[in-house]
C-alpha cells in the first residue's frame, strides 16, 4: 500500500511563524469606552475566536497544499529484453531410442526457466522441417507445447537437419536483436537433400545467427565433422552427449556463456494530490472573509 508523503514538509516550519505572529504581532487600533463595554467585549471575544479558528484552519489547508502531497510509486522498466533464441530439436524416429526425446525435453523446459527475458522460437525437424513456435515473449505457450510433442509429429524415417537449419535462421529476418542464438541438437545425419549445407550456413551468415551444436549419442549416430562447421562458421561452439548428466552441463553452458544481462530502468510515478488542500484553503479563506465583514 503506497503512504502519502510531502514533496516540501519544510512548508510546515512556516506554521511556527504564523504561530509567533498570531501570540505577538497584534494589531493596535484606536480604543472607545462607552457603557456597555464588558458585554460587547464579551460576545466579541467568542466572534473573533471563531474568526481564528477558521482563518487558521485556512492557513493549514493552504500550507499542506504549499507542502505538496503526493503517493510516490516506483516503476521498473527493462531497457534490454534479453537474447532472441531459437531451439532446433530433433525429432526423427532414432530420437525414441532410450527416451531421448523425453530427456531433452525436460532439459529444454528448465533451460527455457532460467532464461525468463529471451524471446523464445521452436523448429522441429524428422523428414521434413517446420517451425513449431515463431520467437515469442511467450514461454508458457512454448512449455505447453513442448509438454504434448512427440517423436513422430514431422515422419520417423529422415533427418532434414539442414532444412530445419534454414527455416529457423528465417525467423531471424526482420530481428533488430544483437544477440541471436540458436542451438541444434540431434542423433543423425542429414539424409533428405531439401537444403545444401552452403545455403543453411551462409543464412545463418547473413543473419549473424550464432549456433550452439549438440550430438546426441555416439560419434556413429552423428557427423561430428558437419556440426562442427556450422558451429566454427556461425561464430558458436560444438558439443556432444553421450549422457543424461551431460547434455544437462551442456545447456547449463550455454546459458553461462551467452546470460541475459538486463538492465533495470527505474523511475517514480507521482500522484500529486495538492488541489484538495487547496480548495479546502481557499474555502475557508473565504469564510474567514465574510466572518471578519459581520465583526
Amino acid at each position: 500500500m503506497e503512504l502519502m508523503t510531502f514533496e516540501f514538509p519544510y512548508a510546515f516550519l512556516l506554521l511556527l511563524i504564523y504561530l509567533a505572529c498570531s501570540l505577538w504581532c497584534k494589531p493596535k487600533g484606536e480604543s472607545l469606552y462607552f457603557p456597555g463595554l464588558a458585554m460587547l467585549q464579551q460576545a466579541s471575544r467568542k466572534s473573533r475566536l471563531g474568526s481564528h479558528i477558521v482563518k487558521f484552519t485556512a492557513f493549514l489547508f493552504l500550507l499542506t497544499a504549499l507542502a505538496s502531497p503526493v503517493i510516490e510509486d516506483e516503476v521498473t522498466l527493462h531497457s534490454d529484453q534479453g537474447y532472441e533464441l531459437s531451439l532446433i530439436l530433433d525429432a526423427s524416429g532414432s530420437m525414441r531410442e532410450n527416451n531421448k526425446f523425453g530427456i531433452v525435453k525436460s532439459i529444454v523446459e528448465d533451460f527455457l526457466k532460467a532464461r525468463p527475458h529471451d524471446k523464445i522460437g521452436m523448429t522441429l525437424f524428422a523428414d521434413f522441417a517446420y517451425v513449431a513456435v515463431p520467437l515469442t515473449y511467450d514461454k508458457q505457450s512454448v512449455e505447453r507445447l513442448l509438454k504434448r510433442l512427440e517423436v513422430g509429429v514431422a515422419g520417423v524415417q529422415k533427418t532434414a537437419l539442414y532444412e530445419a537449419l534454414f527455416l529457423s535462421s528465417n525467423l531471424f529476418k526482420e530481428s533488430q536483436s544483437k544477440h541471436k542464438i540458436a542451438i541444434l541438437l540431434t542423433d543423425g545425419i542429414d539424409n533428405t537433400g531439401s537444403i545444401p549445407l552452403d545455403i543453411a550456413i551462409k543464412t545463418l551468415q547473413k543473419y549473424k545467427i550464432k549456433v550452439y551444436t549438440i550430438g546426441v549419442g555416439g560419434r556413429g549416430d552423428y557427423d561430428p565433422r558437419v556440426l562442427q562447421e556450422i558451429a566454427l562458421k556461425s561464430d558458436g561452439k560444438f558439443f556432444e552427449a553421450n549422457s543424461v548428466e551431460r547434455l544437462q552441463e551442456i545447456y547449463e553452458t550455454i546459458n553461462k556463456l551467452e546470460k541475459s544481462e538486463i538492465k533495470a530502468n527505474k523511475y517514480v510515478k507521482k500522484s500529486y494530490f495538492f488541489q484538495y488542500p487547496l480548495f479546502l484553503g481557499l474555502l475557508f479563506l473565504g469564510l474567514y472573509f465574510y466572518l471578519r465583514n459581520r465583526e
